[in-house]
């Protein structure tokens, strides 16, 4: 499908409407709303980490709202169970006393899903919901469902209380297209989330958009032109986090693995997202710089030597990003 100038204009409005209908409920964590936000419209999934009682609950919450979707929360537990997510066959008996096979679906079935504290369930567990968000299927009983269309998962996890946990291992992280790292509100922005609740005004959420208008966004972004030179630079920042090619002594210092094609992937198709956002149907320097870090973080493996040294994967791969763009590494 042809998408005109006017057209991405008209999608970048509502973009921007719904930023603003979201800020309503939520105060501040503009990178978790971006970027959230980018990852629904490039069709991807977001990992969020941060401490307890920062709102993450209600920042997809209101996404949903916002949106039109459904929103389904699942609380994970080291006694959760495939089946408990994905949903399980049950016997049901018909009024002509006919007992048959019925899948009832499982919360993993929605269109927007909260995948509350992802690191506490086990691994077999983790994996049925990574294996719904790769594929967009579930198999139960040798029988394969769809997803919903647009299917959503943002799964967020605890940066503190590891004890009981079990860390998703990195080809598991790979999945997420970007992950947002949610910081601890400043004084003025604590004041305003006391403001809004603790008192006795609510505010009223507007619908602006829907499965279709957001299937349309998707398509949108698929179709932002992203010119060779651009692809260059993306692929030099990627290729930049190997310890074998990159310019960086630090990398190949300190870190055992980089990014993979998934990485690469998720950076072109993040930074689509945010031109669409502006309006522009083109990929420019400014949205690889902006979407470098979030679509990279977690896809960087540290060897005893990086993880002694203490060196955060944001601050290499803004120097790459720096660096790749043609900028100078001070």
């Amino acid at each position: 499908m042809a998408f005109t100038k006017e057209d991405y204009k008209e999608m970048s409005v509502k973009i921007s409407r719904v930023k603003e209908e979201v800020g309503k409920f939520i105060v501040g964590q503009e990178e978790a709303v971006d970027f959230i936000l980018y990852s629904i419209l490039a069709g991807g999934h977001t990992l969020l980490e941060g401490l307890p009682g920062l709102g993450k609950t209600m920042l997809i919450r209101t996404f949903s709202e916002v949106l039109d979707l459904g929103f389904s929360r699942i609380q994970f537990t080291p006694d959760l169970m495939p089946s408990d997510i994905t949903g399980t066959t049950v016997i049901e008996e018909s009024p002509d006393g006919r007992k048959d096979f019925v899948f009832r679906e499982g919360p993993l079935f929605s269109e927007m899903v909260l995948a509350d504290e992802i690191n506490r369930a086990t691994p077999k567990t983790q994996s049925a919901l990574l294996e719904a968000m790769g594929e967009r299927t579930v198999t139960v009983l040798g029988s394969t469902r769809p997803m919903k269309d647009p299917f959503f998962v943002l799964a967020t996890q605890n940066p503190i209380e590891l004890e009981g946990t079990y860390p998703l291992p990195e080809a598991q992280l790979d999945r997420f297209l970007c992950k947002v790292i949610v910081p601890h509100p400043d004084g003025e922005e604590l004041k305003e989330i006391i403001r809004r609740t603790t008192g006795n005004r609510t505010a009223s959420l507007q619908k602006l958009m829907g499965p279709e208008e957001v299937r349309r966004a998707r398509e949108m972004v698929r179709e932002v032109i992203l010119p060779e030179e651009m692809l260059d630079v993306a692929a030099r920042i990627v290729t930049g986090t190997h310890p074998s090619d990159s310019p960086l002594d630090e990398v190949r210092r300190w870190v055992r693995f980089g990014s993979g094609p998934r990485g690469l992937q998720s950076l072109v198709l993040a930074a689509k997202a945010r031109a669409l956002a502006d309006g522009r149907f083109h990929v420019s320097i400014g949205d690889l710089k902006r979407a470098a870090v979030p679509a990279l973080r977690h896809r960087l493996l540290f060897n005893y030597e990086g993880e002694a040294a203490g060196m955060p994967a944001d601050e290499l791969i803004s120097r790459l990003a720096d660096l790749s763009a043609g900028g100078n590494l001070s």
